[in-house]
């Protein structure tokens, strides 16, 4: 997300460093990289404007701190202003006491409303909220159906205390057809069905339209009279770049939104939709679409997005995705293991999978400060890491526990288990028998002497070990071969 405008500004800015101040000219320099950063992002052209006129101003009308370098007073000018533009800072749901608070999803065909529908469902009851969630697209053919099959199925998997309830009426369709005010309907009877059970939330799943579809605008607007929803979630495809921007100013300009959920926010390398959905709808992001998973989503908050575009990263959000998916005492069980140099290969694998369970092992690397920039020219394969669980798994018990017991049968064995060559095998021992000798080493050090313990076994890019198979990064077998191939070359 955002790697590629990352790259720009950061080059931008590096060039302002070694200046002895901010000037006119240097500033208005830095500007037009950060203009043209902006509309290759798929920027809406109004906001790029808008945006550098104002950073341009407030640039010229700060008094340079003496504590700074002009380098990181225009950042955090940027940074501010970036916030600004994709704010406010707290745009969290309204939730109203006694409920149900009604949310109302709303937005173009083929956006992804329906399973959304059942990401916030799923989210809502991760925080013990009791829920209700109405299929109210009986355009669609087996809209309804696909709503059920997507609570009954994985938001039920799904982990949280709260009750996930589901209102739907398939039949009616072949009973109404199409005719105009059958929404209506199931949504204000799943409205008396939430209060009955007591419910926290109602979430609305309306149909999919165009913009320009005048029956179906009405018929939503009909709803909306209807049940007076809380919040009028409108769902956008981040992928789509201004034409998300474009529908979002449309159903705006039809039905006042309260706030847009970007799906696809994981996929979209430009960001050009994130940064100008708000101001030119005047709604706030809400939340944003990071993967297929039924807990892939996050609530959005623009002061780390801003941290991420500009290189800062996003400890926080890593750090609140770790308390989520990583087992606690799991976790401390490890840290004691490496800390008394007892690591084995069980553990490691073990390290891993609670790492999968963040995320993408790129989405992740992206959250850490200055890691972003070098992202989009690493080759990051996360089924890499299928192989080497593959592998481990391959192993009896013993060897996993004391790899000096892996002769060259063994080894042939675990490669015909795992499906691979004893070569990527012995590369993973000898991988491992490296980070095993450091973690001993630092067992016995102050901090101090672990902190250049730990520079040395993070050579590859966020502490992975260096050439771990997949990773790209400096000391990767890819990285090598290559320097020893120029070598070979120049000693001809």
């Amino acid at each position: 997300m955002f790697e590629t405008l990352s790259e720009r500004l950061n080059t931008t800015f590096k060039k302002l460093s070694g200046r002895g101040r901010i000037s006119e000219d240097n500033v208005r320099d830095a500007m037009r990289e950060v203009r043209r950063s902006l509309i290759e992002a798929d920027v809406n052209l109004e906001v790029v404007d808008s945006f550098c006129k104002e950073v341009t101003t407030e640039a010229l009308g700060t008094e340079v701190l003496k504590s700074l370098q002009p380098q990181e007073q225009m950042i955090g000018i940027v940074h501010t202003k970036l916030i600004e533009l994709m704010g406010p800072a707290e745009s969290s749901l309204m939730m109203v006491d006694p409920g149900p608070t009604i949310i109302m999803l709303c937005g173009l065909q083929g956006t992804g409303k329906t399973t959304t529908c059942g990401k916030i469902a799923a989210w809502m009851k991760k925080r013990g909220r009791r829920v209700m969630v109405a299929g109210a697209d009986l355009q669609r053919p087996a809209a309804v159906e696909q709503l059920r099959q997507v609570i009954e199925g994985p938001v039920s998997d799904a982990p949280g205390d709260g009750a996930v309830l589901f209102h739907g009426e398939p039949d009616k369709c072949a009973e109404y057809g199409q005719a105009t005010g059958v929404a209506v309907g199931v949504c204000q009877r799943a409205l008396q069905r939430a209060r009955s059970e007591r419910c926290d939330v109602l979430i609305l799943d309306t149909a999919g339209r165009l913009h320009v579809d005048d029956d179906l605008m009405n018929e939503l607007q009909a709803v909306d009279r209807a049940v007076t929803p809380h919040e009028r979630l409108l769902v956008v495809d981040a992928m789509t770049g201004q034409d998300a921007v474009t529908s979002a100013k449309e159903f705006n300009s039809r039905l006042t939104v309260d706030g847009v959920v970007l799906t696809k926010f994981d996929s979209d390398t430009r960001g050009g939709a994130a940064l100008s959905v708000k101001k030119i709808t005047g709604a706030p992001i809400k939340f944003v679409g990071i993967g297929e998973k039924i807990t892939a989503l996050e609530e959005f908050h623009p002061e780390r997005i801003a941290g991420r575009i500009l290189g800062m990263g996003d400890m926080v959000s890593l750090v609140e995705r770790a308390q989520e998916e990583v087992d606690e005492q799991e976790a401390e069980k490890l840290s004691e293991k490496m800390a008394k140099g007892q690591l084995t290969l069980d553990d490691f694998t073990k390290q891993l999978k609670m790492m999968r369970k963040m995320g993408p092992m790129k989405q992740l690397l992206g959250m850490l400060p200055g890691v972003g920039g070098a992202l989009k020219n690493m080759d990051i394969d996360d089924k890499q890491l299928d192989r080497l669980e593959g592998i481990v798994n391959s192993m009896t018990k013993k060897e996993r526990a004391d790899t000096d017991l892996l002769t060259k049968s063994r080894t042939k064995r675990i490669a015909n288990g795992a499906g691979v060559t004893p070569t990527e095998v012995n590369k993973l021992v000898k991988q491992f028998g490296a980070m095993q000798k450091v973690t001993k080493q630092m067992a016995g050090l102050g901090a101090m002497g672990k902190m250049k313990a730990m520079n040395q076994m993070q050579q590859g890019v966020g502490g992975m070990p260096a050439g771990l198979p997949g990773f790209g990064g400096r000391g990767s077998t890819k990285t090598k071969s290559v320097k020893s191939g120029f070598k070979r070359r120049k000693k001809r």
